[in-house]
């Protein structure tokens, strides 16, 4: 059975109330307060799969070691995997420094694309990296579509969906992008709310439909 279409005036609302809540409620982390392409990449590749509470002393000790990109391409592998040492997940760390030496080659774009199907031509650079990149550095029109966001998205609109399957995840990606407000700061705002929200209160262990800002017009709401 195919969902019904969300219609503008459920999106704008959507889009209302969940970036209110962001601006109540949200973490003051370090990746947020910046719009530099670089610092953002390096933070989104870090929370794949890690702990906001793990990344924290990780980031700031990688950004004070290679500031820039053209820092980090100049570095010798091993001294970029001793700053990723204990972070896990060691792909991370190769494909991030694969793609500083590709970028900064006296052939290469010289700094980090804006948009979303450029940035995915680079290494180790998916749909949501390139969204989250294009979203929060470049305050681009971009969805993202992570594991935190997909839970609030599917709860929200269209429960039957499974995340976990290919078909049901590009039904996602395309709610994701029926509900983007007009602008990209508002975008911006939206993209970390969704994220936030999914890792505070529509967690996956547990849903705290209770203080959700979306509780009214949620379809999986208790």
């Amino acid at each position: 059975m195919r969902s019904k279409p969300i219609t503008p005036a459920a999106s704008a609302a959507f889009g209302r109330r969940l970036r209110a809540w962001y601006r109540r409620n949200h973490r003051d982390l370090p990746w947020r307060k910046t719009r530099d392409p670089y610092r953002v990449l390096v933070s989104e590749l870090m929370l794949q799969q890690t702990q906001v509470s793990r990344v924290l002393d990780f980031y700031a000790r990688f950004i004070d070691r290679f500031p820039t990109l053209q820092h980090l391409a100049d570095a010798p592998p091993k001294r970029v995997m001793e700053s990723w040492a204990g972070l896990g997940y060691y792909a991370r760390a190769r494909n991030l420094h694969k793609l500083a030496k590709h970028v900064t080659h006296k052939d290469g774009p010289g700094r980090l694309p804006e948009e979303p199907h450029e940035l995915r031509k680079l290494p180790g650079i998916g749909a949501y990296t390139a969204g989250a990149v294009a979203s929060f550095a470049y305050e681009k029109r971009a969805a993202l579509v992570d594991t935190n966001v997909a839970r609030v998205l599917s709860r929200v609109f269209a429960p039957t969906l499974n995340p976990k399957r290919p078909r049901d995840l590009k039904k996602i990606w395309a709610i994701a992008e029926q509900t983007l407000p007009r602008t990209g700061s508002a975008v911006w705002t939206q993209n970390q709310a969704l994220m936030e929200l999914g890792a505070l209160v529509c967690t996956a262990r547990m849903k705290r439909c209770e203080v959700c800002p979306l509780k009214r017009t949620c379809k999986s709401a208790e």
